[in-house]
C-alpha cells in the first residue's frame, strides 16, 4: 500500500472488489483539496505583496492638552483647621467660589484684633520717626548758629590779635625813642660833668643832666616793660583764637554727634515701621487665606481632608477638582528605540477603552471605532517606566472624539509609519528588526526646498 516494498500486493490481489478498496483507491477525494490548496497558495502569494502599514503602538491615558485643564488638588499655604465646608462633592464651582473655612492653629495669630494692633504700633512708630527727624531738624539749627557764633568769636579774637600786634609796634616804636632819648641823655650828662670840670658849668646844672639821664633810663624801662606786655597780649589773643576753635569745635561735634544718634535712631524706627507695615500686609494677607476659594471653574471631585476640626499642615491637598472646560487629549508613552520615528503633527489612530473597535493595526482603513490624533509633543527625557511620553491631540481632518469620554481613562494607540509589503513586514518581525527609518512628507519637502 505504501509502495515501500517491492513485494508489491496490489498486483497480486485486486482490491477493487472490496468495498474499502473502492473507497480508499478511488482518486477523486483528494482532486478538491489540491485545488483548494493551489487556490489558498496562490491567494497567499498575492496578499503576501499587498501593502501593510508599519505602525508602532503603545498604550496611554485619556487627559488634557493644557497642563492648566488637568485636574489638581487644592492646597493651603497656611497650617489650619477646618472649620465649615460649603461645598458637596460633584458641586459645580466658579473661580473664586469659597470652598471651606478654615481657622488658625499657631498662637501667634490667635489674636482678632491683631491687625488692629499692628496698626496702633505702626503709628506709634511713626510718631516716634517724626520725633527724631524734629530732633535731628532742631540739632542742625543748633549746629548752624554754633557754627555763626564762631566765626563771630573768631572774627573778635582776631581783631584782638591784631590789635596787639599795632600795640606791640607802637611800644617797640616807643622803646627805641627811649633808647634814643637814654643816649642822648647820657650824652648830655658827660658833656656837662666836663664842663663843670672846666669850669664852665655848675655843679647844679650836672645835678639836673643827671636826674634827667635817671628818668630817661625808668622810661625805657617802663617802655620795655610795656613792650613785653604788649607781645604777652599776641599771645593771649592768639591762645584765645584756639581757645576758641576748640571750645565750639567741641560743641559744634556734641551737638553733631547727637544730631548722627537721632538720625540712627529715625533709621531704626522706620526700619521697624517698614518690618510693622511688612507684618500687617502678611496678617491680612492671611486673613484672607482663612477661605479655601476655587482657582477655576470646574467640578469638586473629592474632599481629600474631610470632617470637621481636623488639621493639616502647610502645603497639604485638601480637596480636589476638575476643570469644567478642557481639552482632550491622550498620553502614550512609546520605547526609546522607536522615538525617532515620530515626529511633530504625526498621524496616530487612537481605541479608547469601553469603546468597540475592529482593529487592524496595518490596514487602518479597514478598522473600526478607532479615532484620529496627531502628535502634538514630544518628551525629550526618558519617563520613570523607561519610555518616552507623548501627546496626542485630535486630528481635526478625522471623526471628532466621543464627548463622553473622561480624562483618566485607557488607550490604546497606533502610529501610522510607512507601507511596505507583506512579506517585508513578516520578514522584519521574524528578524526583530525596527521599522523603517520614516520621515514624513512635510519634513522630505522643506529639506528639498532647503536644498
Amino acid at each position: 500500500m505504501l509502495n515501500i516494498s517491492n513485494n508489491q500486493l496490489h498486483t497480486k490481489i485486486d482490491f477493487s472488489g472490496f468495498k474499502s478498496g473502492k473507497t480508499i483507491f478511488d482518486k477523486k477525494y483528494y482532486k478538491a483539496l489540491n485545488k483548494f490548496l493551489l487556490i489558498f497558495g496562490v491567494l497567499m502569494l498575492i496578499l503576501l505583496f499587498l501593502p501593510w502599514t508599519q505602525n508602532i503602538s503603545g498604550k496611554g491615558i485619556v487627559t488634557t492638552l493644557k497642563p492648566d485643564q488637568r485636574p489638581q488638588d487644592i492646597q493651603s499655604q497656611i497650617p489650619g483647621r477646618i472649620e465649615e465646608w460649603f461645598v458637596n462633592e460633584g458641586d459645580f464651582v466658579k473661580k473664586g467660589d469659597t470652598i471651606l473655612r478654615i481657622s488658625e492653629v499657631k498662637s501667634e495669630y490667635f489674636d482678632d484684633k491683631l491687625i488692629e494692633r499692628t496698626n496702633m504700633q505702626i503709628n506709634a512708630k511713626m510718631s516716634s520717626v517724626s520725633a527724631y527727624q524734629s530732633k535731628v531738624a532742631a540739632l542742625d539749627r543748633q549746629i548752624s548758629a554754633l557754627k555763626e557764633e564762631r566765626e563771630l568769636k573768631l572774627e573778635q579774637a582776631e581783631n584782638k590779635l591784631l590789635q596787639a600786634k599795632l600795640k606791640v609796634k607802637s611800644d617797640s616804636i616807643e622803646f627805641e625813642a627811649a633808647k634814643t632819648n637814654i643816649r642822648i641823655a647820657e650824652r648830655q650828662f658827660e658833656r656837662n660833668t666836663t664842663l663843670e670840670a672846666e669850669g664852665i658849668f655848675s655843679r647844679k646844672d650836672v645835678e639836673e643832666k643827671r636826674l634827667k639821664l635817671q628818668e630817661t633810663q625808668a622810661k625805657l624801662v617802663t617802655q620795655e616793660n610795656k613792650l613785653l606786655a604788649s607781645r604777652n597780649e599776641i599771645l593771649n589773643a592768639r591762645l584765645e583764637i584756639s581757645q576758641v576753635k576748640a571750645n565750639y569745635m567741641s560743641k559744634i561735634s556734641k551737638a553733631e554727634s547727637d544730631m548722627r544718634t537721632a538720625q540712627s535712631n529715625s533709621y531704626d524706627a522706620e526700619v521697624q515701621v517698614s518690618k510693622l507695615e511688612n507684618n500687617n500686609s502678611n496678617y491680612k494677607v492671611r486673613n484672607k487665606l482663612l477661605y479655601i476659594t476655587a482657582p477655576q471653574n470646574g467640578y469638586i471631585n473629592k474632599a481629600i481632608k474631610g470632617g470637621i476640626g481636623g488639621t493639616f499642615k502647610e502645603g497639604e491637598s485638601l480637596v480636589g477638582i476638575m476643570p469644567a472646560k478642557y481639552d482632550l487629549a491622550v498620553e502614550t508613552f512609546v520605547r526609546p528605540i522607536d522615538l525617532p520615528l515620530l515626529h511633530i503633527d504625526e498621524k496616530v489612530r487612537v481605541q479608547f477603552d469601553g469603546w468597540p473597535a475592529i482593529v487592524f493595526s496595518g490596514w487602518p482603513n479597514v478598522s473600526y471605532g478607532t479615532y484620529g490624533a496627531k502628535v502634538v509633543a514630544i518628551e525629550t527625557f526618558i519617563s520613570d517606566n523607561g519610555m518616552y511620553r507623548i501627546l496626542l491631540a485630535p486630528d481635526e481632518e478625522d471623526h471628532k472624539w466621543p464627548e463622553a469620554i473622561r480624562v483618566g481613562s485607557g488607550a490604546r494607540t497606533i502610529a501610522l509609519l510607512e507601507d511596505v509589503p507583506i512579506w517585508f513586514e513578516l520578514w522584519r518581525q521574524l528578524n526583530s528588526f525596527p521599522p523603517n527609518y520614516y520621515q514624513p512628507q512635510n519634513n522630505k519637502k522643506g529639506k528639498s526646498e532647503a536644498k
